[in-house]
């Protein structure tokens, strides 16, 4: 793009909208890569209300010390192990909270990749591609988004129409990143780009009128005065800023924005998920699917734990074990359990051998991931390794069969493809089959 040619942040600010942090624009815009077979398909799926909420342990949560101990092994680090929901199945012992809803939860503790750089990993988890030059692979939750946001926000999202609330919200929502180069719509195009949330106890940012609602119009009027040159250069380009500023005007005035203030909650509410940035961020991603949001991420960062592992994990356990119970609990009595896929993973495990400094390394060999929800039945591990923790020895589940597992629960048909701007055809998955194991 020219230099010249204004950027999402600034065109928003100057017009008084505030940069509200995602890529919102045309629902099936000239350029998204989405083409009408994809759209037909998800038409049935969006009546549904299916929803994903993926909590991610950013870093590489070390197995031994969550879901996968092993304490009778030197490896284990000497993590004990507690009793579970479920006879036979054990938590590692800073987990209880998770271990009193494990009825509801399914361990995966075959997962491999071979993928051990944090980028690399990180991009793989998240779209189930390795990055390869010239082609943006769509992260999970704009897959998610692009199948399963309801009727009503595609029509908005392609016509520009006034809607109801539930249709001004983002389908996709991350809340506690810090700007990932991996996480973005890519091929699927500008509307699928998620909505960021910095901090879920504050109202998102920018997304106070600067200016009354009549001085708002004539801002608009004039930057679509404007963009005149600018569109006949490149209408793409200017199609995406004009569907960016009306869907970010719509939420800014919109009564939807109550959906991101947690005051609303009862006294209680918040009780049940505790204290702390991700249990605020787990209860609003509970609001927000409650309300319509296809896809929300809520990410705890800290899981590098190359020095002092066993007390890091204890202390990283202690911020994600209640509200991660809560969010299940919640989800559950609420009638919301069973439409929607709740994942919690990182983007590889940590070495068995405790390394000098107290700490475990990448791993990628051999890691666990949960799933609850979405048909997944809870109560059962799938996988094992063996008893050093070290190579798989059943069932060992890639990175494909986990994204078409997601694909399986969610009712997605992973073989759907999008254009890549080349012209290459990509699927939505890249192989794989779902573990069957963790359904029926």
């Amino acid at each position: 793009m020219p230099s010249s040619c204004p950027n999402r942040r600034s065109l928003l600010r100057a017009l008084g909208l505030g940069a509200v942090g995602w890529g919102a624009g045309g629902g099936f815009l000239p350029g998204s890569g989405w083409g009408p077979f994809a759209a037909a398909h998800a038409d049935g799926l969006r009546a549904r209300h299916k929803a994903c909420i993926l909590l991610w342990m950013q870093g590489g949560p070390s197995q031994f010390e969550t879901f996968s101990p092993l304490p009778e092994h030197p490896n284990g680090g000497g993590t004990a192990a507690i009793a579970t929901a479920v006879p036979g199945i054990r938590f590692a012992e800073h987990w209880p909270e998770a271990a009193a809803v494990a009825d509801r939860l399914a361990v995966i503790r075959s997962m491999t990749s071979k993928e051990g750089s944090h980028p690399r990993a990180t991009h793989l988890l998240h779209t189930g591609y390795l990055p390869i030059p010239g082609v943006r692979h769509p992260t999970l939750g704009s897959i998610v988004a692009s199948q399963l946001a309801t009727v009503a926000t595609v029509a908005t999202v392609a016509t520009g129409a006034t809607s109801d609330c539930g249709a001004d919200l983002p389908p996709v929502v991350r809340i506690g990143a810090r700007g990932r180069a991996d996480s973005g719509a890519g091929i699927l195009g500008m509307a699928w780009e998620p909505f960021e949330i910095r901090d879920p106890d504050q109202p998102p940012a920018n997304t106070t009128a600067l200016v009354p609602a009549a001085r708002h119009e004539r801002r608009l009027d004039l930057a679509a005065r404007l963009e005149g040159g600018f569109a006949d250069r490149l209408p793409q380009e200017a199609a995406d800023h004009r569907a960016l500023r009306e869907r970010a005007s719509r939420l800014i005035h919109s009564p939807a924005m109550e959906a991101f203030d947690l005051d609303g909650e009862t006294d209680a509410a918040r009780a049940l998920y505790g204290e702390g940035d991700f249990a605020s961020g787990c209860l609003l991603a509970r609001r927000l699917v409650e309300r319509g949001v296809s896809f929300v991420e809520v990410v705890c960062d800290g899981w590098d734990t190359h020095a002092d592992n066993a007390d890091q994990t204890a202390r990283l356990a202690g911020r994600v074990d209640r509200p991660f119970a809560a969010l299940v609990r919640d989800l559950g009595d609420r009638g919301l359990l069973d439409d929607t896929l709740l994942i919690w993973m990182g983007e590889f495990g940590r070495t068995p051998q405790v390394n000098p400094r107290g700490g475990r390394d990448h791993f990628p060999r051999s890691f666990n991931a949960v799933l609850g929800g979405g048909g997944v039945r809870g109560g059962r591990v799938v996988g094992a390794t063996d008893s050093r923790g070290v190579d798989i020895l059943e069932r060992p589940v890639t990175v494909p069969d986990l994204f078409s597992t997601f694909c399986h629960a969610l009712g997605i048909d992973p073989s759907v493809e999008t254009v890549a701007p080349s012209g290459r055809p990509v699927r939505l998955v890249d192989g794989g089959e779902p573990v069957r194991e963790l359904f029926g």
